[in-house]
């Protein structure tokens, strides 16, 4: 594994969020062999990009076993290894100006991992298409006019699969194709999809619509899109139509698809509970540890699909006085409940068959047994939810 790493330079976009940084940390600990990290960092200038790396990365508690393992000699070790970029996936070739170092970034670029999404899962439909559809199509793009390309990583969720109501039923490890639905009546196209989102936003400016008007109408327009096809919202809809930018466009770019889950803390690497704000089940956690909720409905035969290190979203907090709230917060928990239902009734069962082969395949090696174990087998659960994740979050999520 050190052997593959040492001497590449990697492109990461979506330097700043959960899943970005935890892997971020790993690379400089484990594989300190590795040249350069490009990190893209959304920002409209460098000096800016520079100070939401520091503030948002370098210097959380994260990196303290980092920090610790080189003393004296962190900060020359990072300003050695890392190249902080001002840019944004939604723009062609992330609106870099800097020709030279947009070249000497073609030349140099081995891998390159886009963890950039808006995991909301009713944001905004015209920023989540911008982002988990478009901006996964430009980063693809670039990574064609980089020679010396090895891997291209597309983190996606596995949840793509939409609303799965029988528990007979295994969400296959298959990318989506161009057009694919989730309903097999329908065809989706892309392009037309842009087209319409256009008129929409057309049609609510030409009658004057206020901002929030215009937020909270796109906001309903994506999850209408969504629940034409097939997908119960906007985020799981536009993360789809992401791998099918991919499949379809990526010619001869090696492409890697990652489905993950759910998202806890980390297990015990670089230490024990580390998360950073409340991620999925984490607010149904603390709002019943807090007294705020005595109980949650969901089917008593699902399965929480947890990954730990990894992050998708945050979930909507309950009150105990919501029946005193006004009519604009009883819309919210409506809306969120909808959100959310697939998920509280998910049934299906997901094919790892994939990653079980990798796993089989690494089995015999002492290094990946040792520092990259990915077998959620190995895990006592009752113990790492109550030992490891639950402290983790009254210590650094509820600080």
């Amino acid at each position: 594994m050190s052997e593959f790493f040492k001497g590449k330079t990697i492109l990461m976009t979506g330097t700043t969020g959960f899943l970005a940084k935890v892997f971020l940390e790993k690379i400089l600990r484990t594989q300190p062999q590795v040249h350069k990290l490009y990190l893209l960092v959304r920002a409209k200038t460098i000096d800016l990009a520079a100070q939401r790396f520091q503030n948002e990365v370098i210097r959380t508690y994260l990196f303290r076993v980092l920090r610790d393992q080189w003393g004296k000699d962190f900060d020359s070790f990072i300003l050695k290894k890392i190249v902080v970029i001002s840019g944004d996936v939604s723009l062609h070739n992330f609106g870099l100006e800097d020709e030279k170092l947009k070249i000497k970034m073609f030349e140099e670029i081995n891998i390159i991992i886009n963890f950039a999404a808006t995991t909301k899962f009713d944001e905004r439909f015209d920023i989540s298409i911008d982002v988990n559809t478009m901006g996964v199509l430009h980063v693809l793009n670039f990574a064609k006019h980089c020679p010396e390309i090895k891997i291209f990583m597309q983190i996606s969720t596995a949840y793509v699969c939409g609303e799965i109501k029988d528990e007979k039923t295994i969400v296959q490890e298959k990318p989506f194709e161009m057009g694919q639905t989730l309903k097999k009546s329908s065809k989706l196209d892309i392009t037309e999809e842009m087209n319409l989102l256009k008129k929409k936003i057309d049609e609510l400016r030409s009658k004057n619509a206020t901002e929030s008007t215009i937020k909270n109408a796109l906001k309903d327009y994506g999850i209408e899109r969504a629940n034409l096809y097939g997908w119960p919202n906007t985020y799981a809809f536009t993360k789809a139509m992401g791998e099918m930018q991919l499949v379809h466009h990526k010619d001869n770019v090696p492409l890697i698809i990652i489905r993950p889950t759910m998202v806890t803390s980390t297990l015990k690497d670089p230490f024990p509970g580390w998360i950073e704000g409340l991620r999925t089940l984490d607010s149904i956690i603390c709002s019943y540890g807090q007294g705020k909720i005595t109980n949650f409905l969901g089917h008593p035969k699902t399965i929480l699909d947890t990954v730990l290190n990894v992050v998708n979203k945050a979930f909507c907090q309950c009150s105990r006085d919501v029946y005193d709230d006004s009519y604009k917060k009883f819309k919210r928990v409506t809306r969120l409940v909808e959100v959310y239902k697939p998920y509280l009734f998910f049934k299906g069962v997901f094919d790892d068959s994939n990653t079980q082969n990798l796993r089989r395949a690494t089995s015999n090696n002492i290094e990946v047994a040792a520092g990259l174990n990915f077998d959620p087998n190995s895990i006592n659960w009752k113990d790492y939810m109550m030992n490891t994740h639950i402290p983790g979050l009254v210590k650094y999520a509820l600080k």
